[in-house]
């Protein structure tokens, strides 16, 4: 029999520390010469990102040295910070963005200048001789300058200038085309973007012109294939789909109504991978899981592979070995070895906690209609614990989770900072609020002009929702969320009076400060998510710091104090406007924490400390020692 405790207070063998572990991240998967290369961000060591080497299971290997960051800032988040060929690297440093030369056994040799330049989505020659790569210059004026470039020699090219971004550029196998990605503010990557294709001669670039997309036609991974067309992923049907261009010709190549591609935040992504000539591994979403398949051409066969994951990201391929990083509901996010000549599959990598099978609470994807009867998506968590039940007759406190982006999404992927507070005795609603991808185009851009009302509504609508089917205490409904998420969570607390307390961690409270203050990559962003004729009058509307005296209900505040997305001035204005108006708060500021944090001691103090917020809020009697958050405007104990 199990124990009965109230909810919300349960004791759990899921710890604050098995959280920061765990949230140890992979990602930028490369095959060469059949063994798996990938990127780890460690936590336990600052944040610092680490390219990995395995040829097998159990067989793990640090490629750089101890003190080397594999880490690139362009976009300021960064993505493909390195490339191999032949067991040599190329990469970005962190430090101080140059790339380095990496060879085992041998100290990192740089090979671009001391200047104030970032590098990222790397792509290397056949020969190995020739590195092609993003460049984005921060010494040039008020704004960055992004281009193609050609690392070859010790000098840096220029292949392609001009347009305010760039991504993607990708040598054909013979070595005469090259491909890249391109748009323009206001513009971002997702909205709509321009895939060009020039002759390449003796290193020059010539007879350049655009083969696919427009303004409102996003395309995401042009790759050359070994038959020499070049494939990429288009949402001009309005779900992501994949096409093949050769000579002139573009086919669609495999229609569904699923999403091929990801919003490209991070450079580099790659849902797509050829393994033998004219077969490809794919990735797609379909109502909100990831699955795997394979399409065979020129029949443009398709099958699934049955594997036990619902989330799939970053796939490279060589021969008949394929490497991406896989996770489902009861598995943490992997580094994942596939060969796919026989289905078998080996784990490579993954965070080492097992945790307890009774303990772990399943994703139910739920539907439910928003404030103004649209369709609105989720995944619904209910408490679960191995040890101990709720009391006969009392419902959980609801936590409301609004991922950031906001053009992101939520995944049923094991999270641990899930499963903290459902082992606790709190239900979870993760929200695919309208603007979230994975559900086509339209749902996409349903947030066009309306951030900061429709996933607002949305976050309601499922609290409300969860409260009227006895799903959820109607009187202990929380809301949280990151970056975007902030927003939509101040929102919520601003113009509605349905959640009991909030927590915004590094959240956006004033637009109008964030479209002035914000880089390159986001600074017109607003345009399209706010929209309207009087852009400065609807940033005021919208902006939680101008109705700070609207909001009730209790707010815990995380933020970094080096974030240049989100400068920390942001959410210390939003902190004091609460304090002076007698709202009880609790602001907490971490040293040298950026936009997300990536040490494990703020991880975890972060957490802990939300939690005690609550507790502290709703009187529960934890099971566990929580720090001592200072609350202003509410009773010290």
């Amino acid at each position: 029999m199990k124990e009965k405790l109230p909810y919300g207070t349960w004791p759990s063998s899921i710890s604050a520390k098995r959280v920061a572990l765990a949230a140890r991240r992979f990602g930028q998967v490369q095959v060469d010469r059949g063994m798996v290369y990938w990127v780890e961000t460690r936590p336990d060591e600052g944040g610092r990102s680490v390219l990995m080497r395995s040829e097998a299971p159990g067989q793990v290997f640090d490629v750089v040295p101890h003190d080397f960051n594999v880490r690139t800032r362009v976009h300021e988040y960064g993505g493909v910070a390195y490339v191999v060929h032949e067991g040599v690297v190329f990469c970005s440093c962190g430090d101080d963005g140059r790339v380095y030369r990496v060879v085992e056994g041998a100290a990192p040799v740089a090979i671009t200048p001391e200047e104030n330049a970032r590098y990222a989505d790397f792509f290397i020659s056949n020969d190995g001789q020739a590195v092609f790569c993003v460049r984005e210059r921060h010494d040039v004026g008020v704004e960055p300058i992004n281009d193609v470039v050609r690392l070859v020699d010790g000098r840096v090219e220029v292949l392609a200038e001009g347009n305010d971004f760039y991504a993607a550029p990708r040598l054909s196998g013979d070595g005469r085309q090259l491909a890249w990605l391109t748009w323009q503010h206001p513009n971002m990557p997702w909205d709509g973007t321009e895939l060009w294709v020039a002759d390449w001669n003796d290193g020059k670039v010539m007879n350049s012109r655009c083969i696919a997309g427009d303004q409102e036609d996003a395309i995401f991974q042009p790759t050359w294939g070994q038959d020499g067309s070049l494939y990429f992923v288009s949402d001009r049907t309005g779900w992501w789909n994949l096409y093949r261009w050769d000579s002139g010709n573009t086919a669609l190549l495999w229609e569904k109504e699923a999403e091929f591609g990801q919003p490209l935040w991070s450079l580099g992504m790659t849902t797509f991978a050829e393994t033998h000539s004219e077969q490809w591994v794919c990735t797609y979403i379909e109502l909100g899981f990831a699955k795997l398949g394979v399409l065979g051409l020129p029949a443009q066969d398709t099958r699934f592979i049955e594997l036990p994951f619902s989330d799939y990201s970053g796939l490279s391929a060589q021969g008949n070995t394929v490497a991406f990083i896989a996770g489902d509901w009861n598995k943490t996010l992997a580094v994942i070895r596939l060969d796919i000549s026989t289905g078998e599959y080996k784990v490579l990598r993954e965070n080492e906690e097992q945790i307890e099978a009774d303990t772990l609470s399943r994703p139910e994807a739920i539907t439910f209609p928003s404030l103004d009867g649209e369709t609105v998506h989720a995944f619904y968590y209910p408490p679960r614990n191995g040890t101990v039940e709720g009391m006969d007759h009392e419902k959980p406190p609801l936590l409301v989770k609004s991922h950031g982006g906001p053009t992101g999404a939520s995944t049923p992927t094991l999270d641990l900072s899930i499963q903290y507070w459902t082992s606790r005795g709190f239900a979870v609603l993760d929200v695919n609020y309208r603007g979230s991808t994975g559900y086509g185009r339209a749902y996409r851009r349903a947030l066009d002009g309306q951030w900061g009302v429709y996933d607002v509504q949305d976050c309601v609508a499922g609290a409300q929702y969860l409260a009227a089917n006895n799903q959820a205490d109607g009187s202990r409904l929380l809301i949280r969320g990151g970056s975007a998420g902030g927003l939509t969570t101040l929102c919520a607390l601003a113009f509605y009076d349905v959640f009991h307390a909030g927590a915004s961690l590094y959240g956006v409270s004033d637009l109008a400060s964030l479209a002035q203050i914000t880089h390159k990559f986001e600074s017109q962003y607003l345009n399209r998510l706010i929209g309207g004729e009087d852009l400065e009058a609807t940033f005021r509307e919208r902006s939680p710091l101008y109705r700070a005296n609207q909001i009730s209900a209790p707010v815990i505040f995380f933020q970094g104090s080096e974030d240049p997305v989100v400068p920390p001035i942001q959410t210390q204005t939003m902190a004091d406007a609460l304090l002076q108006n007698g709202i009880p708060v609790a602001c907490v500021m971490f040293d040298g924490e950026m936009h997300g944090f990536r040490k494990a001691e703020n991880i975890i103090y972060a957490l802990k400390g939300e939690y005690a917020f609550y507790a502290a809020i709703f009187g529960l009697d934890c099971q566990e020692e929580l720090p001592n958050i200072r609350i202003d405007n509410w009773p010290q104990p």
